[in-house]
């Protein structure tokens, strides 16, 4: 992808859009500011100078008032121009992390629906917001302190050397031994520590809403603290490498670093004793001891210049591996868009010759299956779990696309149709129907924005949720999730069916949707059922054989394939896997508790 040829710096700056040349303005600025910060210590060194050269007859030095004048000015100059640099750079790096957000969030509803099968939420909002977020502190700091400390290198190199070379390469020791202990941290092989590091934090973000949305589940069950091992060893593995890293790694050479950025007026003792003698001989003592004094105040800001290195060479750090875990997102495969999309001519859907295989799956969920759905009819898909049902359905709105073959609707190929066309002719109910946090109203008018409230009560009405819609406090307008306001399975899923009903597709896809349903709600559901697959072409996927007995037709799905095909008494009839499937389930239905304890 072109985002690999470019470098991260590129990639980020792209992000910023009209907002790219704040970021360059920012650096301008933040090298002056820098520029600017040198002036003060040069004040410093010429009051020194002056205060040397008249004493003991210190009031003869007139002109260390100027100088102090001049140092102040500077100082607040560097205030001014470096708050102005900084502000360029942050409305460069929010609008940057705020279209990486918008630009992801664009890219992710172009992806198949069944992306989000095999990527969990947690991760995938890891990796969008949580990675976004950290291009913040390399934008807004870290590329102004880069480029401010390079000319603050430049211009202590020019300094150093200017007045005496031999006491400012001493200076300069400390900053090559600081230099070689930030590589020792983070290059070389080190540099994929931080990959690393990165992969543990979002297998643990993973795990972590994992491990959330388990919770009612292991509370019912009783289970103990083991049944999320997984989570507890994304813990462990993040905590191992963070421990890895700052304690293994790191702690010698920052020791190193500390130690000797903090102490570089030690280097530039001896040297400066060496020295002494040669001036005293010289005659010329007062300018050696005016050019120590600047040296010795000189090297107080070489420690803060190299930690501005390494918190710098941190936030690139972060960024290239935030840019790492953004790029899966970015890069996620879209559905493909005819360049001349067909309209379909009715609601026939057929299977022809169809393949499909998982990505990095070994086998085939489904080889070479062929079967029609005429207008009108209510077709069930049935079969033993792992036969390829839901795989099948979801092939009709395209949540992914076949390996081989085709599906058709309305006599043309799915791939063929813009994806907006072929969604509006679709409507799907799911087993485990989701709805958002906020009103009925607007989860139901989610199928269709622009209808109206009386439309939407009328979808409702449709979906037996009126007992449901009695008993909360603002009715239609209750927010779901707020106030303890919390519906049941069943009550969520007849709302799902609303939003289906609104929506007035002309096919519908059912995932066995009364899954989840205690018989109350279930016979409620069924209800709703005819209202939305009236005069419709209907999809249902059923393991209830109950529900697809009036079916106008069934088809078998086993290890992929069709095993038969036919309506409820014909396949009874023909005493195959549907017959087998059929006497199982009677059983199940039939099966009772005794009053003496035995099963019955």
């Amino acid at each position: 992808m072109a985002q690999k040829k470019q470098g991260d710096l590129s990639v980020l700056l792209g992000y910023a859009g009209k907002r790219k040349g704040l970021t360059f303005l920012g650096l301008a600025l933040s090298a002056v500011a820098m520029a600017l910060s040198m002036v003060p210590y040069i004040c410093v060194w010429l009051v020194v100078r002056d205060l040397v050269a008249v004493a003991p007859d210190w009031s003869a030095a007139g002109a260390i008032a100027g100088y102090g004048r001049a140092a102040f000015a500077f100082a607040v100059a560097v205030i001014i121009v470096y708050f102005a640099a900084l502000l360029c750079t942050h409305l460069a790096a929010f609008r940057t992390a705020s279209n990486i957000r918008k630009q992801g969030m664009a890219h992710l509803m172009k992806t198949p629906l069944g992306y989000f099968d095999a990527n969990a939420s947690g991760l995938i909002r890891n990796r969008l917001d949580g990675a976004s977020s950290e291009t913040e502190t390399l934008l807004a700091h870290n590329l102004a302190d880069i480029v401010g400390t390079i000319t603050m290198f430049v211009a202590m190199l020019v300094l150093m050397f200017v007045f005496d070379w031999r006491m400012g390469a001493s200076c300069l020791v400390a900053a090559v031994i600081s230099v070689g202990a930030m590589f020792a941290m983070m290059g070389g092989k080190n540099a994929k520590l931080m990959e690393e590091y990165q992969a543990a934090q979002d297998r643990m973000s993973k795990a972590g809403t994992e491990y959330v949305r388990g919770i009612p589940v292991v509370k019912v069950f009783q289970q103990t603290v083991y049944s999320f091992k997984s989570f507890k060893e994304a813990i462990d593995d993040y905590s191992a490498k963070a421990r890895h890293y700052q304690g293994d790694v790191c702690r010698v050479p920052q020791s190193v670093n500390l130690t000797f950025t903090e102490g570089a007026f030690v280097f530039l003792v001896p040297v400066a004793l060496i020295l002494a003698p040669g001036a005293l001989a010289s005659g010329d003592f007062a300018g050696f001891v005016t050019n120590f004094a600047f040296y010795a105040v000189f090297s107080a800001i070489i420690s803060t210049a190299l930690a501005k290195i390494m918190f710098a060479a941190s936030g690139m750090m972060l960024a290239d591996t935030a840019l790492g875990r953004i790029r899966p997102v970015m890069e996620a495969p879209v559905l493909d868009v005819a360049e001349n999309p067909e309209e379909p001519q009715g609601n026939l859907i057929e299977f022809k010759d169809v393949c499909f295989t998982y990505e990095g799956a070994t086998e085939p969920a489904l080889a070479h299956v062929s079967f029609a759905v005429e207008p009108g009819q209510t077709v069930a898909l049935v079969g033993p779990s792992g036969g390829g049902k839901t795989t099948a359905a979801s092939l009709i709105p395209r949540f992914w696309d076949v390996t081989s073959g085709a599906v058709e609707v309305g006599g043309v190929d799915v791939r063929r149709i813009d994806p907006h066309v072929l969604m509006d002719r679709v409507a799907f109910v799911f087993q485990n129907s989701r709805l958002f946090k906020t009103t009925i109203l607007e989860n139901v008018r989610a199928a269709r924005p622009d209808a109206t409230r009386a439309e939407v009560e009328a979808a409702l009405a449709a979906a037996q949720c009126g007992d449901i819609i009695a008993k909360l406090p603002q009715g239609i307008d209750t927010k779901i999730g707020a106030d303890g306001t919390y519906l049941s399975g069943g009550e969520q899923q007849r709302i799902a069916l609303a939003r289906a009903i609104l929506k007035d597709a002309p096919i519908v896809v059912l995932d066995e949707a009364t899954a989840f349903a205690d018989p109350e709600n279930e016979a409620l559901i069924q209800k709703a059922f005819a209202a939305l697959t009236q005069d419709r072409t209907v999809v249902m996927i059923a393991h209830r054989l109950s529900t697809v007995v009036g079916a106008d037709k069934i088809i078998v799905l086993d290890d992929g394939a069709v095993a038969e095909e036919g309506t409820h008494d014909e396949l009874v009839a023909a005493s195959g896997l549907y017959a087998r499937m059929w006497k199982d389930y009677s059983k199940a239905v039939l099966w009772r508790i005794s009053t003496e304890g035995e099963g019955a």
